[in-house]
């Protein structure tokens, strides 16, 4: 498997544009998959300068109802008129975020696009080609992450807390391999890989994607210092290599690395790595 990192909130280097958002590239089973688009169209900028041709991309898969996984999704359909895109069901909905200033921004998709004859709209767990699949509706046996609690959803034309049940995950298998792709683990890591691992009886073997551990308005960690610790330990004792991005910030990322060592790296905008 080839991944690219084609959009996140850091650059490789200053070759690469970043943004608050994620869009990763991957070559597997003779597909040419797009995991996310970012929050516009920089994602079509930064495929350019890494080589890939977003007009051959067979499958995009979009994590999740947020304008910082789905907004280039316009460009995309412009750009490419013949792959399958797909979301969750409920993605469309109306996803909201409280700014700073405590009034909520409007983060969800463009309503307009559902209508567009390349979506596809997936449920539970959703089957795309080859050792491609999506799963969500996500057993949560662990807390979610608290960075969750600024997120809210229209539901019955009232504003209620998130829910998350437009999230889905990602998992691609080749040759013995598997990867494991989330967008923002809003069901939380831990509880994503515990469902994996009730699906497939074991872990992956690679995990990449963000991890939701940091508030969006300081960069710092959402979560409690212990609770950090225990996630590293976690994910540490799955054995799989995790490559994390975008919402876990650079700052828990640091933390989780004080604990997993080798076991996780970093992906910024223009990286690439093959499996």
């Amino acid at each position: 498997m080839i991944i690219k990192a084609l959009v996140e909130n850091t650059a490789l280097s200053k070759d690469f544009g970043s943004e608050h958002g994620l869009s990763l590239y991957i070559e597997a089973n003779s597909h040419k998959i797009l995991f996310d688009v970012g929050a516009s169209e920089l994602f079509l900028e930064n495929a350019k300068k890494l080589n890939v041709d977003i007009s051959d991309v067979d499958y995009l898969i979009i994590s999740h109802g947020h304008y910082d996984h789905g907004g280039g999704l316009g460009a995309f359909l412009r750009k490419n008129t013949k792959a399958e895109v797909y979301l969750h069901r409920l993605a469309f909905g109306k996803f909201y975020a409280l700014r700073s200033n405590d009034e909520l921004e409007y983060i969800g998709l463009d309503e307009a696009l559902k209508k567009n004859s390349q979506i596809v709209l997936t449920s539970d767990r959703f089957f795309i080609g080859m050792g491609v699949h999506v799963f969500s509706n996500i057993t949560r046996k662990e807390p979610l992450p608290k960075a969750n609690n600024s997120l809210f959803m229209e539901y019955n034309g009232q504003i209620v807390q998130d829910t998350f049940a437009h999230e889905q995950n990602l998992i691609i298998e080749e040759d013995g391999k598997t990867l494991l792709v989330t967008g923002c683990a809003h069901n939380g890591i831990v509880n994503i890989l515990e469902h994996f691992h009730d699906l497939k009886g074991r872990m992956p073997d690679y995990v990449i994607g963000g991890f939701h551990l940091s508030s969006r308005s300081s960069g710092s960690s959402s979560e409690e210092p212990e609770m950090m610790d225990k996630i590293s330990k976690y994910l540490l004792d799955t054995n799989a290599k995790f490559y994390t991005c975008h919402c876990t910030g650079i700052e828990p990322y640091k933390r989780l690395k004080v604990i997993m060592g080798d076991s996780i790296d970093y992906l910024s905008a223009g990286s690439e790595i093959h499996i």
